[in-house]
């Protein structure tokens, strides 16, 4: 798998997951054509501003669009922190491509940018993303309200 920056070009795939009830199941709501558009430019802003964002997940052999993995910075508790998040196809769902998006992107977090903790908010109905959560050696902190929800806070710290 290789993980590369957002485009234009890639409304289309995301539209694929955005659009999808089931795979955004446990965020506000689905997006459509426009909200991906601006979804893009939203991370191709804030890669530009922080040095990191959500890229796209594609098959290393062949190209295929699998999901979106990264980090964007978030505000909870009134403290800001990286936090890494991942959505990928319901085909490629159960496969082991989230852990190892995620995985990667908490090794470029922690070692080559130096981050001292990032987290992960996730709804505690989804079992799936706590799995991948903790596969990759994040820890549930504690439960927060974000976004209108309560979720759990998972974090991981830089040991060096």
């Amino acid at each position: 798998m290789t993980l590369r920056a957002m485009a234009e070009s890639d409304a289309g795939n995301l539209m694929k997951i955005f659009e999808d009830a089931e795979a955004m199941k446990y965020y506000s709501s689905t997006k459509n054509e426009q909200d991906t558009y601006r979804w893009i430019q939203w991370m191709k802003q804030h890669y530009q501003t922080y040095g990191i964002s959500m890229w796209i997940a594609e098959d290393k052999q062949n190209r295929e669009f699998l999901g979106q993995c990264g980090m964007v910075l978030q505000k909870v508790d009134g403290k800001v922190d990286p936090e890494l998040g991942y959505l990928f196809l319901r085909s490629r769902w159960g496969k082991g491509y989230a852990s190892e998006a995620a995985k990667a992107c908490l090794d470029y977090g922690l070692h080559t940018l130096k981050f001292q903790k990032i987290i992960s908010l996730i709804d505690p109905a989804n079992y799936p993303s706590i799995k991948v959560a903790e596969r990759i050696g994040m820890k549930k902190e504690k439960q927060v309200n974000k976004w209108d929800k309560s979720l759990f806070f998972y974090s991981i710290y830089n040991e060096k």
